[in-house]
């Protein structure tokens, strides 16, 4: 960590870190592109513009307040900057996001307005994955039509483009651009099969399914 960052910051510095390699490592992004984003406080720390995850150090930490001033760092923050900032406005609780270009989400994006619900899982996004429509990156109308997308969800596709989910840490943000990515290419997978459609939950399956997540996990 770097002794010249608050503790809080610097550990959050170096998971954001971790969490943009992985990224890479599991095939979500190619290069410099998608980018991630985690808030301590009202600081919002992003992955710098341009730069190889490989080679972020400590000292390349990038920080900007809610109102998009940069507070911390010289590196220019990612060009996505907008996006991630409409969603930490628009919902307290958000304290990480993650956008990707992970192929098979993309490739749903080109096809249908939303991602049919193939699977229970999309019951963790909030219920079917909406596709927010085309708009140049790094606009202020990519940011407005992924909010859209975004209504009462944790996750959407953006056309054209790639993904962006969020959530209350950067493990639980991670997870569900892992999970979106899989569920796009089960979905391609079974459409594919020609003169056979892919069977679909209902409403009542995927409410069901979301009253048993609130008690998944380890207990305290």
């Amino acid at each position: 960590m770097s002794p010249s960052l608050p503790p809080s910051l610097a550990s959050a510095w170096d998971e954001l870190v971790a969490t943009a390699r992985r990224t890479v490592a599991d095939g979500l992004v190619v290069g410099t592109s998608g980018n991630v984003s985690v808030r301590v406080g009202d600081t919002v720390l992003v992955t710098p513009s341009g730069v190889p995850y490989d080679r972020l150090t400590p000292d390349d930490a990038t920080g900007v307040g809610l109102d998009g001033r940069q507070v911390l760092g010289t590196l220019v923050p990612t060009s996505e900057l907008p996006m991630h900032l409409a969603v930490y406005r628009a919902d307290p609780g958000a304290r990480a996001v993650v956008h990707t270009h992970a192929v098979h989400a993309t490739a749903v994006s080109l096809l249908v307005p939303e991602l049919p619900p193939v699977h229970y899982m999309t019951a963790a996004l909030g219920g079917p994955v909406r596709v927010a429509p085309y708009a140049a990156y790094g606009t202020g109308e990519l940011a407005r039509g992924m909010l859209a997308a975004l209504a009462d969800r944790t996750g959407c596709l953006l056309r054209n483009h790639g993904t962006v989910t969020y959530g209350t840490s950067l493990d639980q943000a991670y997870d569900r651009t892992a999970q979106l990515e899989w569920m796009c290419r089960l979905w391609l997978t079974a459409a594919s099969v020609p003169g056979r459609t892919p069977s679909l939950l209902t409403e009542a399956q995927l409410a069901e399914v979301s009253e048993r997540l609130r008690g998944y996990g380890q207990r305290s």
